[in-house]
């Protein structure tokens, strides 16, 4: 966590230099006239342009009425709390925390009055890196439970983010946003990254998905949620969150293209990973090479997208010349009943690195459904002779005067 973010967080710390000295709603001890118009005089200098010398003659003043009565204690608090403010001017937010750290400590002062100075001394150590101490006198006075804003809330969860108190960061993170409060981006960046750390992923990810519904999202953020999604075991709802990413234009080039295929293809979407492939190739995005037909290839075949599919792998396997091509080419013809495509690229493996007794069987029965019962039973018969178990039943089964049933007994064996 940055500890810069308490210093950005403006409205957080709204109303620290408000200052309503003397026409106080609660009730205080009545001031001097002469010492109601010093006060006033103060207050007018925190827009002078010297806040340093304004706090040393605050400080004076207070020190002056040390141990006098009542009004004098209350003036004295009220002079504490102009010193504070002209400190928080010369951007001092510790001087100012101890200054009022005093005024809160001084005996007869009002508890609506001890209360306002508590929140801002809180506030104030926060933003001056006094974590520790910050969140325990924000903590203080949310338990008083008058008025505690969300904003409060939110501060509270970011300090014991700091402190790394994953848990208890997220349970104030759940009461900044409950009762159906919305949360702006950076609380719910915030509240992403305490969830996450917490081990509630699943409402990191909410929170994360929230935060893609505004208009600007960054690069950084697509990827976080779509590695999240990843993290929970939904691949298909990874695949979804960079696919928006993609297309908003967040995630850009190769290296997010290749992600976005890859996502597709594990989230159970192949047809989506092969139409960016293809069109990806087309327009020069992604290199023409072997590798990348290859994964073009696979895609289809995954999306059972069989014209495309057996496109795609007879183009690799002319293109490579290997025999796992062919063969690839030749199990996924048989497997959809083409048999012709499925004897050519099983003879076609079968030159270009030997046959299997498994292609020697599949051509036989290929051949067989082709009405082709010379060719099937010399393949049946090179089968037999690699060592094929099943080939013996082929042959029989085309001897045999029944041979309808045996075939189809046969052929279940070949395809196992």
């Amino acid at each position: 966590m940055d500890a810069r973010w308490f210093n950005s967080a403006t409205v957080l710390l709204a109303g620290l230099l408000s200052l309503t000295l003397i026409s106080q709603t609660w009730a205080a001890p009545a001031l001097r006239p002469d010492m109601v118009a010093s006060l006033e005089r103060m207050q007018s200098r925190l827009d002078a342009g010297d806040p340093a010398a304004l706090a040393d003659d605050a400080r004076a003043a207070a020190q002056r009425l040390q141990g006098g009565n009542a009004a004098d204690r209350w003036a004295r608090a009220l002079f504490l709390q102009i010193a504070a403010n002209a400190e928080l001017r010369r951007d001092d937010p510790l001087a100012a925390a101890e200054l009022l750290s005093r005024a809160r400590g001084l005996d007869g002062i009002e508890r609506e009055y001890r209360r306002r100075w508590l929140r801002r001394e809180a506030r104030l150590r926060l933003r001056a890196g006094q974590t520790a101490r910050g969140v325990e006198l924000l903590g203080q006075w949310l338990e008083q439970g008058d008025a505690a804003g969300d904003d409060d809330r939110w501060l509270m969860a970011q300090g014991l983010a700091q402190l790394e108190r994953w848990d208890t960061a997220a349970k104030w993170v759940d009461r900044a946003r409950g009762e159906g409060n919305v949360a702006n981006d950076r609380y719910l960046q915030l509240a992403a990254s305490i969830y996450q750390r917490a081990g509630r992923e699943d409402q990191a990810l909410a929170s994360l998905d929230a935060l893609l519904a505004g208009a600007e999202v960054s690069a950084d953020t697509w990827r976080r949620a779509a590695g999240l999604a990843q993290r929970l075991d939904q691949p298909g709802r990874a695949a979804a969150i960079w696919e928006a990413g993609w297309r908003r234009g967040a995630l850009q080039g190769e290296a997010a293209l290749r992600q976005l295929i890859q996502l597709h293809m594990a989230g159970g979407t192949p047809a989506r990973a092969a139409e960016h492939l293809e069109r990806a190739l087309a327009d020069g995005r992604l290199q023409e090479s072997l590798a990348n037909r290859r994964l073009l290839a696979q895609a289809w075949s995954a999306a059972r997208n069989r014209d495309a599919a057996l496109q795609a792998w007879r183009a690799v396997s002319e293109r490579s010349q290997e025999s796992e091509d062919w063969r690839q080419l030749g199990e996924l013809a048989y497997a959809w009943g083409r048999w012709g495509t499925a004897i050519e690229a099983l003879r076609r493996a079968r030159q270009a690195g030997g046959a299997t007794p498994r292609d020697w069987l599949l051509e036989g029965v290929a051949a067989l459904e082709q009405g082709d019962r010379d060719a099937a039973r010399a393949a049946f018969e090179a089968a037999r002779q690699a060592g094929a178990q099943q080939a013996g039943a082929w042959l029989d089964s085309l001897e045999s005067s029944n041979a309808g049933v045996g075939v189809a007994s046969a052929k279940q064996s070949a395809s196992d």
